[in-house]
């Protein structure tokens, strides 16, 4: 199906314009292949182009992913191209595993809508179907473990979700007409060498980015004890998989507008829910250029813009986490709360396996578990009762329901679900949506850092209303607005 303007993206593809790379992808008629904009080929005929909005829809039309660009690598900006916020919900779900072990219509009824009605909602925006997108999720990870790493097939195809190395060698001939040892030795030497339980993956991005911002922000906020930025700008954490304990560890390669993620965690079937968060939290599927040219039009961002072209909405590991962190950071300052959480994790907080712990470290420990901070003595470290009954209400939510901090609901359905909770408010609701539910147009207006931001030449500070009303022309990128004012 052809999705975009021909000529438009042909004039872009003879340009080899990076910009674009990740927004669509072109088959080539007479070979069968589909690449990125950005691959190197000879350039093709007009009359032998075929343009989509994704790699699936390319798939589904009979084209094989081209080995040299690797259509695997381009970033990920389908759910930005003009999706349907229901559609978009989807992907996010998709992406953090949904679909691998449930059944079809239990998903869509967690979105809220019929069988019938998503796949056509899928046809419409994505060109494709809901399965085909988990498949070519899976296919696309499997080809980046093949060229980034020497793990085992078996451990590769378990990994990307098949359920047979079988399955996984059929899907692959298929799709690139070579076994996964072709693949492999068409891609060279891995750069992982592989080995107790470690693997290091190349996760692209488009745009600029402002890592310095990113671990800035992550760093002023880190909790000790399960998470530091070093001094080499390396952001390093650990995790926590149903009852697994594991490290990650994540640097930029600016030059080549990737991030580099070491991932220590034993169990390589949560390797693709690994990568995904990881893409979350450092923001990588951001299209930064479209949300630029929407936030551009007011004056006061455009100069915020010019300045930090780079930022993206910082992220959060896990719902839950961050919704602790986001009561405990309630009216204190960041250093205060930083300092709190410390103390949370220090007596609540479970100890690292030994082989995890590193000789330099400070990273020792896992974020306290749902079922333990529900029973917990939070009010001892020293807060107000009522915010420690505030953190046990957000734990007992998540050890009940361990979906309950997932981007089902549109924003408004998050907004008001996160305030069942007693003593969440407009502001933690917001802030955890932004940062964990992904949602771009969350805006905590009541922020008095957003408040300061806007302040006019006398220092008068707009209200929360008066905020929410200025901040209707920014919508739906209210979070990005929110991240370049906190900036200032």
């Amino acid at each position: 199906m052809n999705l975009l303007d021909h000529n438009a993206c042909y004039r872009i593809l003879a340009s080899r314009d990076a910009r674009y790379d990740g927004r669509f992808f072109v088959g080539v008629k007479t070979t069968g292949v589909y690449c990125r904009p950005v691959c190197r080929v000879r350039m093709p005929k007009p009359s032998s182009c075929v343009f989509f909005g994704s790699a699936v829809a390319a798939q589904i039309a009979g084209f094989r992913s081209c080995l040299r660009c690797r259509p695997e690598l381009a970033p990920a900006l389908a759910a930005w191209n003009g999706t349907s916020t229901t559609v978009d919900r989807a992907l996010s779900l998709i992406a953090g595993g949904a679909l691998d072990n449930e059944r079809f219509d239990r998903f869509a009824a967690r979105l809220g809508i019929g069988q019938r009605h998503l796949r056509r909602l899928f046809a419409e925006h994505l060109g494709t179907t809901p399965v085909a997108v988990v498949q070519n999720r899976r296919l696309l990870f499997a080809k980046l473990l093949l060229n980034d790493t020497s793990l085992p097939m078996t451990q590769v195809a378990m990994a990307a979700g098949y359920g047979s190395v079988r399955r996984f060698n059929e899907a692959l001939h298929d799709v690139y007409g070579r076994t996964p040892t072709e693949l492999r030795r068409a891609g060279g030497t891995p750069k992982d060498p592989g080995g107790n339980d470690v693997v290091v993956l190349t996760l692209p991005y488009s745009g600029p980015y402002d890592w310095d911002a990113m671990t800035g922000w992550l760093g002023s906020r880190a909790i000790g004890g399960i998470e530091e930025v070093r001094d080499d700008g390396r952001y390093v954490r650990s995790i926590v998989l149903d009852g697994t304990a594991g490290l990650i560890e994540v640097r930029a390669a600016p030059a080549a507008a990737h991030l580099i993620a070491t991932i220590r965690f034993p169990k390589v079937s949560r390797l693709l829910e690994i990568v995904e968060r990881i893409k979350r939290l450092f923001d990588l599927d951001a299209d930064l250029e479209g949300i630029g040219a929407h936030l551009r039009s007011d004056p006061r961002l455009a100069r915020l813009l010019e300045r930090r072209p780079g930022l993206r909405v910082p992220g959060a590991w896990d719902g839950y986490e961050l919704a602790v962190r986001a009561v405990l950071g309630q009216q204190i300052t960041v250093g205060a709360a930083s300092k709190l959480a410390a103390r949370l994790v220090e007596r609540f907080g479970s100890p690292l396996p030994r082989e995890l712990l590193g000789p330099a470290s400070g990273v020792r420990l896992a974020f306290p578990a749902p079922a333990i901070l529900a029973e917990a003595d939070i009010a001892s470290l020293g807060m107000p009762r009522a915010r420690a009954e505030t953190i046990r209400a957000v734990a007992r939510a998540a050890a009940d329901d361990p979906r309950y901090f997932e981007p089902v609901h549109d924003l408004p359905g998050s907004i008001e679900r996160l305030r069942r909770l007693p003593g969440i408010g407009d502001w933690s609701a917001h802030y955890v949506a932004m940062r964990a539910l992904r949602e771009p147009d969350a805006f905590p207006a009541a922020d008095v850092g957003l408040m300061r931001a806007l302040a006019d030449e006398r220092g008068v500070r707009p209200s929360a209303r008066e905020l929410e009303r200025i901040a209707r022309a920014w919508s739906p990128w209210r979070a990005y607005a929110a991240v370049h004012l906190w900036s200032s």
